[in-house]
């Protein structure tokens, strides 16, 4: 006998995240950080709902009417520069195909579909991507460019201290959220943005040029992008959780509507 389940009536946006693909021992793992799901619950008052990376067995459409929202969470691994006419620069470095497969196609089909995207780090440069763009595989080899990497012997709390200022466009989405028009954030990446995907937009750049933040022009609701880890204790960071409550307070709109 078949019963009608309704959703409750108060209950919290569903944010999805799509997972990295990670070797655990001899089986592969599909994984998201905590600080990631964290900062969903607490900062965006969300309910968070990992997405495994197998995006031949995901049907977007059935995936995207369940969501509230979408957050692309940082990673150890580099988007595979294929997907922007390049060959891999470094073999050293980690890459994961998988969720290169799945967030490419969910990024375009969450802006088509309205429902709200946070793009951090890897995510960031995924968005630019997905959009046409391409990215430095090495910033620190660039011209003019800062290294923005962390430095790997140091602790956790020191690798994601705040390194560098970023400038906020004037009157951008972003530092209307924040407001404010210059932030410190912590500067945890080796890639970077090097062309901008068509219908995006500059929302903040780091001082020796390089774009930290964009938005997506033809959006229905919330799509920002930022290159530096707003997640990291989030609680403690008031523009860091402006971020956050600005994606949720978008994601709980969505619901209601």
């Amino acid at each position: 006998m078949k019963t009608n389940r309704q959703k409750p009536a108060n209950r919290k946006p569903v944010v999805l995240i799509p997972a990295d693909v990670k070797q655990i021992g001899e089986h592969p793992f599909h994984a998201v950080g905590q600080k990631y799901i964290m900062a969903v619950v607490e900062a965006a008052d969300a309910l968070p709902l990992l997405v495994p990376a197998i995006s031949s067995h995901i049907e977007l459409e059935e995936l995207l009417a369940i969501a509230d929202g979408v957050l692309l969470t940082g990673s150890v691994s580099n988007l595979h520069p294929s997907h922007f006419g390049q060959q891999v620069h470094d073999n050293s470095l980690p890459l994961d195909p998988a969720r290169d497969a799945l967030t490419l196609k969910l990024i375009r089909a969450t802006i088509a579909a309205g429902i709200p995207l946070l793009a951090i780090c890897r995510g960031f440069q995924e968005l630019n991507v997905a959009f046409g763009g391409s990215l430095h595989q090495a910033v620190q080899e660039v011209a003019g460019l800062n290294d923005h990497r962390e430095a790997k012997d140091l602790t956790l709390d020191a690798q994601y201290a705040v390194a560098h200022a970023v400038k906020l466009n004037e009157g951008g989405q972003l530092a209307k959220i924040i407001g404010t028009d210059q932030i410190m954030v912590n500067s945890i990446h080796g890639q970077g943005i090097d062309k901008l995907g068509a219908g995006l937009t500059v929302e903040a750049h780091a001082l020796d040029g390089l774009v930290e933040a964009l938005s997506v022009k033809a959006a229905q609701t919330f799509a920002l992008g930022v290159q530096w880890h707003p997640e990291w204790k989030v609680m403690e960071n008031p523009r860091y959780l402006a971020i956050f409550e600005a994606f949720g307070a978008a994601c709980k709109l969505r619901m209601q509507g």
